[in-house]
């Protein structure tokens, strides 16, 4: 089992910056891919950014430019910069740790709500 902790979510102005934070409850090194997921309203969750294990990272291409995954393997911690927010970047943001053991299973964290008004 595999519990993700996720805060840094907030109120922003448009063009402004947050940065979330994750922390998982095991070592990355036992986690094949984290990433970061969001979902706005009446729309489905649709995935934004990820890094593997070997540090490779892929972004959504509404994010890519704006939005830098990373993280921290000495505190199990993975984190997602934004910046540049629009509105349309509004949405519930769901940490994501995916375990190949041999087939995938995905554990979530809690969701943290960003919030970018006009």
């Amino acid at each position: 089992q595999v519990q993700l902790v996720e805060s840094g979510g907030g109120l922003v102005h448009a063009g402004g910056s947050l940065r979330l934070s994750c922390a998982a409850s095991i070592s990355f090194f036992s986690i094949n891919t984290m990433g970061w997921y969001r979902q706005a309203p009446g729309k489905q969750r649709e995935p934004v950014a990820a890094i593997t294990s070997t540090g490779n990272t892929n972004y959504a291409d509404s994010v890519t430019g704006r939005f830098t995954i990373s993280r921290n393997n000495a505190k199990n911690t993975v984190y997602l910069q934004m910046n540049s927010l629009t509105p349309e970047d509004t949405a519930v943001y769901y940490c994501n740790a995916a375990i190949y053991n041999p087939s995938r299973r995905d554990y979530w964290g809690q969701g943290t709500q960003v919030t970018v008004s006009s």
